[in-house]
């Protein structure tokens, strides 16, 4: 048995075989052939295409019925990739100038699209890597004749294992098959582990390079989401853990279900309004089994993934099909957030030098009008259905909020002009996610109608610290005193406005900082729907009185080791 410790990204126990989510393209046969093999070369190239086309328009076909349009859209970037006549082009031209078989003209090809799409950090330039992978597997395991089995055809139950785990592998694969996470790289504010979060998949990340060597596929991994803890060919005191857990689990998820129904609200009374983050309208049904009082932030970039730009009808569908579920529950939708860490090269927003501190979020649909203004009718319209609220991400300056705010009053007049009905008094917000937004939230409260604190920007921008580089994590302290004071900051200048404050991070899915944040001053937190019990539980177990204490001793402290010690001995969670 091998033990190895990791980042616990989502909760949960469990055990089962190993699957090695890996690259084989060093199993490709490369051999030299004649002129007069070209066009037979081509004919194989041909024949593998069709086959791969018809394969992906069954994994597209079957991703719309299990799991929606979103997802399905992924594989139909595939589709558009196959279809490309550039591609043809360059097979055809790697055949006549090198002489080398199909397999290594494709193989040059896969090595130079993934060396242009690699050249930025950005997690979703990678993404498109994976696309360009996926396709080339598919058309190289028809040519060669080799069952290839993706995330989406697993039949059997697996923990999968993998270097990284980018967006479109989490929303492609057969959920109820995966019964956990381990990947090398990653971190609790990734992407793949607020999917895993999420789908309440166990997870463990960053576990360090070289991990996938150490694994054999159909090895025994045991997964601890909890604890951050994986163990190969775990002996019988894991496999005896890991039913206790279940049992221990089972009884928690019917705790859960009692607890649903009770609002949060401290022993003195005071009411806590806990809701939810999610990426996709089908996490709707995890919102209301945790029995969240809304949706705090509805994250709308898994509209635009897989190379797809979706249109007003089918923004509006997506968004209309959460807020009737919601019953009434306020749905909080931030609009378009790309950029930074989310590249989408299909909309001109390419890798760049610093992507963090470039063109992103609120700046990029300032400049893409047209492509902004269509996600605002969409969600404009939508808000006849129920409760919607706008969220801009990452303002920065006032000058930014009012330009978004103009744009927002041009949709609504061309809503109004198609004869559409939409929410007359629908609520704006921003998120304060960068030290400018903060230290200037009594300016930027003039012109909207709440904040929502996203700490895991938050964090990275006032200390300088990239969340997804592992060199530097230890550098994003969770109870840095910066970011508490900037929170601090922020809620007294939505106090004096009177306008509402939430917030959004991963800050507020932990039970302490939960606490820590009401003592603060916070009446509304938002988090993955499976936190909210276990939140719920820690703001009924503390007075007003006695969270506002335990925050003012707090924000007196000297470093984050002393609030995380403080929160330890005060609060039995």
């Amino acid at each position: 048995m091998r033990i190895t410790k990791g980042i616990a990204a989502s909760p949960g126990v469990s055990i089962a075989p190993a699957f090695l989510f890996i690259d084989d393209s060093a199993d490709i046969p490369q051999y030299h052939i004649t002129t007069a093999d070209i066009p037979a070369e081509l004919d194989r190239f041909h024949e593998a295409s069709l086959l791969a086309k018809r394969e992906i328009e069954a994994l597209r076909d079957r991703a719309k019925l299990e799991a929606g349009e979103e997802q399905a859209s992924i594989f139909d970037a595939h589709l558009m990739m196959l279809e490309d006549p550039e591609v043809l082009d360059q097979i055809e031209r790697s055949l006549n100038e090198n002489l080398f078989n199909v397999e290594s003209a494709i193989l040059s090809f896969e090595t130079e699209m993934v060396d242009k799409l690699s050249s930025s950090p950005d997690p979703l330039i990678q993404e498109r890597v994976s696309d360009v992978h996926d396709v080339i597997r598919r058309i190289l395991g028809h040519l060669l004749k080799k069952e290839r089995i993706s995330l989406a055809d697993l039949e059997t139950e697996v923990i999968l294992v993998a270097k990284d785990l980018l967006p479109s592998d989490m929303v492609g694969m057969s959920r109820s098959m995966i019964k956990g996470i381990v990947t090398e790289s990653g971190g609790r504010t990734s992407h793949a582990a607020i999917l895993a979060r999420a789908f309440e998949i166990p997870a463990v990340l960053g576990v360090g390079p070289n991990f996938v060597e150490q694994v054999k596929p159909g090895q025994s991994i045991y997964v601890d989401g909890d604890k951050g803890v994986v163990a190969i060919d775990p002996d019988e005191i894991f496999i005896q853990r890991e039913k206790a857990a279940r049992v221990a689990r089972i009884q928690r998820e019917k705790e859960n279900r009692e607890l649903r129904s009770i609002p949060a609200q401290t022993k003195d009374g005071t009411r806590i309004s806990l809701v939810a983050n999610i990426e996709m309208p089908d996490e709707v049904a995890n919102v209301i089994e945790y029995g969240a009082e809304g949706i705090g932030l509805f994250r709308s970039e898994f509209l635009f993934l897989g190379g797809h730009v979706p249109g007003e009808e089918e923004q509006y569908k997506a968004y209309s099909k959460v807020v009737q579920a919601m019953e009434g529950k306020p749905v909080t939708i931030r609009t378009l957030d790309i950029g930074g860490d989310k590249v989408l090269p299909e909309l001109g927003a390419m890798g760049e030098k610093n992507p963090l501190l470039g063109w992103r979020a609120i700046r990029f649909c300032l400049e893409k009008t047209e492509l902004f203004k269509t996600q605002l009718r969409a969600i404009l319209r939508a808000s006849i259905h129920g409760k919607i609220k706008i969220m801009f991400p990452m303002i920065s300056t006032i000058d930014e909020l009012i330009r978004a705010q103009g744009l927002l009053a041009e949709a609504k007049w061309e809503c109004k002009a198609h004869g559409y009905e939409i929410d007359p008094n629908i609520e704006t917000g921003i998120m304060i996610e960068v030290p400018s937004a903060a230290i200037c939230a009594d300016v930027l409260a003039r012109s909207c109608d709440f904040f929502s604190i996203g700490t895991n920007d938050l964090s990275q921008y006032t200390l300088a610290v990239d969340r997804g580089n592992q060199k530097v994590a230890y550098l994003n302290e969770p109870y840095s005193l910066a970011v508490l004071r900037l929170i601090r900051m922020t809620i007294g200048y939505g106090e004096h406005a009177h306008i509402g404050v939430s917030l959004c991070g991963e800050m507020a899915a932990d039970p302490a900082s939960a606490v820590l944040l009401v003592g603060m001053g916070l009446r509304s937190l938002s988090m993955s729907a499976s936190a909210i019990p276990a939140v719920k539980r820690a703001i009924m177990s503390v007075t007003i009185e006695q969270a506002t204490a335990l925050a003012h001793q707090a924000l007196s402290m000297n470093n984050s080791a002393q609030v995380s010690a403080l929160l330890a001995s005060k609060l039995s969670l």
